[in-house]
């Protein structure tokens, strides 16, 4: 008999677990940072999103931003919809491994539904509103200003969706015994729910720090969250060569 297949055999008669394959995780992982990468290509240089364009502008301006990044605006964009699955993937390998936390599974599903709503208004509103404005530039310039004016307010003013994920990411972190995650990344996680709150005022201020373009409204949120991300993608990857071989998939 060969030794597979008494290896077959022993693992057939005895009461231990079987191994749970961790190839489908490590898959899903390798996606979040190529996901995020594309997704930064996307609006820093095809979409021009990132840093968003200026709202202390005239109509006609808005239509003009348009007219110039009509090409760029429809590739980039249109590459996010065929990717932005990509998201969910990113948002379950980080439920799959807080599932694995002392604290159940309550705070898993409160990032999971959070960040599955958050990503209408904080990601595909600005691409349709972008989209339909260089569908038909010839529109009144007055709609174009529409569309201008709710895809960066989407963007930038998504904020209570994302609070609500970064709120349950942080209870889950600061009450787990496995030490799924180190400490002192729910407090960088808390410092994403400030930047939140910071945004608010992008709703009713057109210029200065707290406009949606401003240094405390965008740029303060993306240093942040790109510190935060960059986190979380090294702590999943220290997760997945942690978790033991043999653990039981999880229900």
């Amino acid at each position: 008999m060969s030794s597979a297949t008494s290896a077959t055999a022993e693992d057939v008669g005895s009461d231990r677990p079987a191994r749970a394959g961790k190839r489908d995780v490590w898959i899903v992982f390798w996606i979040v940072p190529a996901f995020y990468t594309a997704f930064g290509v996307i609006f820093f240089l095809l979409a021009r999103t990132m840093p968003p364009p200026r709202p202390d502008v005239t109509t006609a301006q808005k239509a003009e931003f348009f007219a110039a990044h009509h090409l760029t605006i429809q590739i980039g964009f249109g590459i996010l919809i065929l990717i932005v699955g990509g998201a969910g993937v990113a948002n379950g390998i980080v439920v799959y491994h807080m599932k694995r936390m002392s604290v159940g599974s309550v705070m898993a599903y409160v990032y999971m539904g959070a960040m599955a709503v958050g990503a209408l208004p904080g990601c595909l509103m600005v691409a349709f509103c972008f989209l339909v404005a260089t569908y038909r530039p010839d529109r009144d310039p007055e709609l174009l200003a529409l569309l201008y004016d709710l895809g960066c307010l989407s963007y930038v003013g998504s904020l209570g969706c994302f609070a609500a994920a970064y709120f349950g990411f942080a209870i889950a972190i600061l009450y787990d015994w496995n030490n799924i995650f180190p400490k002192w990344l729910a407090y960088v996680t808390v410092w994403q729910i400030v930047t939140e709150i910071l945004a608010v005022p992008v709703f009713v201020v057109p210029a200065g720090p707290f406009a949606w373009n401003g240094s405390m409204s965008f740029w303060t949120g993306t240093v942040i969250f790109g510190f935060w991300l960059s986190c979380v993608i090294v702590f999943l990857k220290k997760a997945n060569e942690e978790q033991p071989a043999d653990q039981l998939p999880l229900p």
